[in-house]
């Protein structure tokens, strides 16, 4: 299993350098693919309730409402119906290229079980969304897989009658067949949105837009699209004559042809267990466990600022428990805290410079503490004479160990977002390093999703805590990689330090 993701990771980051080399790290369709999910699903229900004031829902009607939408009416109703279809099949191919890259990127095990979860019966309902909207166009496509499916259903003993004698002929076909596909192509989205909704709940702010500049370039090759290859019937279903010739939508309809060739039940135990092992996978080795933050109440006076900065929701505000004069106290959801440290870096009481007594912050990780940390930077590490000396923190997942042949110290944390903004101060100030150099995931695609994103608001002094005006910003440099990306780090860290000795030479 290591080994298929090692494999699908390094197939995903040569291919991601190709797309961030054409539009950029921010607009790199890669790291956006849940939330360009979300952009087609809203491109399909605003087109499909378009199409839906067209829409007739009788035998001979259906077909014909069809046909006038897409040729009498193809600067509006035709073009709606073409974005419909090519938007449909771009959220099977996000979709699917976004359960890969989480799967790839292990963003799946442990206690981030629950996207994943909630995410396979999402797979289902965009299928049977897509699958129904084919029904209701009513021409030879749809006729084939109203047989198809209404034979494969019969393979389940669970209907009284095979239900795909209702296909036998013309005159057994009644007008509650499209009544009932109309039911299921409305609703059937309406569900699949309440999912969507529960599947990103233990996401604190989680993106369900992706940039502006890449939804309206991605809004314009569909419609571009749309223009240069409508979207078109395939002649009127008619069940006395069985269709030989046939266009079929691969994204959504690749499972049918199959049907030739293995029999129906048996495709159905393929797909179950298809399904159970996907659901499976997060278990598949179970991680190991890791502890979760724990709250000192002694040094925490209930700012919520780790509440407001956690990206799983682990964290909540309730009311005060010791007697001390505030309000509220932070508690920690086990269930759903990652030990990503990103509390501890945005606790105020993270800070090196104390010395009364020990480094003890209101929140922090109990085997990975923020004293553990400052004395691993005061033990400093070896450098070339007469080169600037360099402090490069990066996460576990973008380890940057490979630095320490080229002279800098590297202290690794579980994200970035660990990193509390003093600690860059405390680095500078006194003498531990002539610059401090932090790299971790690329930029909106942290493994702990908003690590990065925190860390260069505080490095900026654009989010509490911030790091203070005195620090000379010359000194510090942001890198945001993906994780095979060892060259461009490395050219990172010569570049930083190239600039560094200009610094010092002044």
């Amino acid at each position: 299993m290591a080994f298929i993701k090692r494999t699908l990771a390094q197939l995903f980051s040569y291919v991601e350098s190709i797309f961030e080399y054409a539009f950029g790290q921010h607009n790199n369709p890669f790291v956006s693919l849940g939330a360009l999910g979300w952009y087609f699903y809203w491109i399909v229900a605003a087109t499909g309730v378009y199409l839906y004031i067209f829409f007739d829902t009788g035998i001979t009607d259906a077909y014909a409402s069809v046909e006038y939408m897409t040729h009498e009416q193809w600067y509006a109703a035709g073009l709606m119906r073409s974005l419909h279809r090519y938007a449909s099949d771009a959220l099977v191919i996000v979709v699917v290229l976004h359960i890969f890259r989480e799967f790839a990127l292990d963003r799946l095990r442990g206690k981030r079980f629950f996207a994943w979860l909630t995410g396979v019966p999402l797979l289902g309902f965009i299928y049977v969304c897509g699958i129904s909207g084919y029904w209701l166009v009513w021409d030879k496509l749809a006729q084939y897989i109203a047989l198809a499916t209404t034979e494969w259903l019969d393979a389940l003993p669970v209907f009284g009658e095979p239900i795909a004698n209702n296909f036998l002929n013309s005159t057994t076909l009644g007008g509650r067949f499209f009544t009932l596909m109309v039911f299921i192509h409305i609703f059937g989205p309406l569900f699949m949105l309440l999912l969507m909704w529960v599947h990103i709940q233990r996401h604190s702010g989680a993106r369900v837009n992706p940039p502006k500049p890449l939804a309206i370039g991605t809004l314009a090759i569909l419609v571009i699209l749309s223009f240069a290859w409508p979207a078109v019937s395939q002649g009127p279903a008619d069940l006395d004559v069985v269709p030989t010739e046939l266009g079929i939508d691969w994204f959504y309809l690749a499972a049918y042809p199959l049907l030739d060739v293995i029999p129906g039940g048996r495709l159905w135990l393929i797909l179950l267990g298809s399904v159970v092992v996907l659901a499976l996978l997060p278990w598949l080795p179970p991680q190991k466990p890791v502890p979760a933050a724990v709250v000192s109440l002694e040094n925490c006076n209930g700012c919520a600022r780790c509440v407001d900065d956690c990206p799983f929701g682990a964290l909540t505000m309730v009311p005060r428990s010791d007697g001390r004069a505030y309000d509220f106290e932070p508690a920690v959801n086990v269930d759903n805290c990652t030990s990503c440290g990103i509390c501890a870096g945005s606790c105020p009481t993270s800070t090196p410079f104390r010395r009364a007594r020990p480094i003890q912050p209101g929140i922090e990780l109990p085997d990975r503490t923020i004293s553990a940390l400052r004395e691993e930077l005061m033990r400093g590490g070896t450098s070339p004479e007469r080169i600037p000396r360099v402090l490069v923190f990066s996460c576990d997942t973008n380890a940057a160990d490979h630095l320490r042949e080229h002279g800098a110290q590297v202290i690794n944390l579980p994200c970035v977002g660990m990193l509390p903004p003093s600690f860059v101060d405390f680095a500078l100030s006194r003498g531990y390093a002539d610059g401090v150099m932090i790299t971790g995931c690329p930029e909106g695609d942290c493994q702990h999703r908003l690590g990065n994103s925190w860390t260069s608001e505080r490095m900026a002094a654009e989010r509490d805590p911030y790091l203070r005006g005195r620090v000379d910003k010359r000194r510090l440099s942001l890198v945001w990689l993906p994780a095979q990306a060892l060259r461009r780090r490395v050219r990172a860290l010569e570049a930083f330090r190239a600039s560094l000795a200009e610094l010092n030479d002044e």
